[in-house]
């Protein structure tokens, strides 16, 4: 029986994303070449993997066995190289990991900028998505380690997290736009303009329909990259959502403004804070490219706290 540990990888993502064309995606190959590879291990091992009558594609009974040794046989792959890297001191190669919106939008461009200034020979390679997306390619092991939003793996033992420092949401827009001229703004008001946000948004949203009265809303711009958010606020009337460390140049620069909700309770600001963090596997070791970009990472979060949080009591510009 010949079993190939890359068609293992490829059974591993099929059972991780529950589809032959999303897992094709994951692993960089066209469905058709997936599907090849996926019907040469069943043909080796002599069995079905899957049930592709079932909707999401379950495992058989077979398949399951198969899926905990595979799962196995990476962590132990991964170990192997992750220990020889750090026995060689490894200053070259490539660090994968992923990012959501609001960290991809400051924090993480200047701890990657460093790294790189530590390690030229190395490359670092993200990927900018939502916890839920980031945290199936951590499972498939297609990064190393991601930061973002943690409440769902703190109480997870399969997971560590590393929190990274809370920072302040703000709705912000553009200076001179008609909402700086007032004295006041409230909740409902912002809903006269264009509304950007990620397709996820934080908490506030739930705040900001209480505020409003409104059952839902759809906001009229939607992006997973906070910067190019943020740039559609600087150049329109819209309305945006972000974290001070990611609006701070744009308000030194003087192009946006922090606007403050005169009718938000101490208890629904309270909420207004990101719940952030570096996330990868328990029992699995970073490489020595990651762990020297985590520190990177941690080391320009610590900065970002001590920088002074300039609050706003009105909608005029500072």
């Amino acid at each position: 029986m010949h079993i190939d540990l890359r068609q293992l990888r490829h059974y591993v993502a099929l059972v991780e994303h529950r589809s032959f064309v999303a897992a094709a995606v994951a692993v960089n190959l066209s469905q058709s070449a997936f599907s090849r590879s996926i019907q040469t291990l069943e043909h080796n091992i002599g069995c079905r993997l899957v049930d592709r009558g079932s909707k999401d594609l379950e495992p058989t009974r077979q398949g399951l066995l198969v899926l905990e040794h595979a799962r196995r046989l990476m962590h132990g792959v991964h170990d192997l190289t992750t220990e020889l890297s750090q026995f060689n001191g490894a200053t070259t190669g490539v660090v994968r990991f992923g990012s959501g919106p609001a960290p991809a939008g400051g924090l993480v461009p200047r701890a990657v900028a460093r790294f790189v200034t530590q390690f030229p020979g190395a490359r670092a390679c993200f990927q900018v998505d939502n916890w839920q997306a980031l945290h199936r390619k951590l499972v498939a092991e297609e990064i190393e380690f991601f930061v973002a939003d943690t409440r769902q793996f703190e109480s997870d033992p399969d997971y560590t997290v590393q929190r990274l420092q809370p920072q302040r949401w703000h709705f912000c827009c553009r200076v001179g736009h008609p909402l700086t001229q007032q004295p006041h703004v409230l909740a409902r008001e912002l809903f006269d303009y264009p509304l950007a946000t990620t397709f996820r948004p934080p908490a506030i949203r739930k705040v900001l329909c209480d505020l409003s009265g409104r059952p839902d809303f759809l906001p009229s711009v939607e992006c997973e990259h906070g910067y190019a958010l943020l740039n559609v606020v600087l150049q329109s009337n819209t309305i945006g959502i972000a974290c001070h460390g990611n609006l701070r140049p744009y308000r030194m620069d003087q192009g946006l403004v922090a606007l403050t909700l005169a009718d938000l309770t101490p208890a629904q600001a309270a909420s207004f804070y990101t719940h952030y963090g570096i996330v990868t596997r328990a029992r699995y070791r970073l490489s020595s490219l990651a762990l020297g970009l985590v520190r990177q990472l941690v080391a320009c979060d610590e900065e970002d706290g001590t920088a002074p949080v300039a609050e706003q009591a009105t909608g005029r510009p500072q």
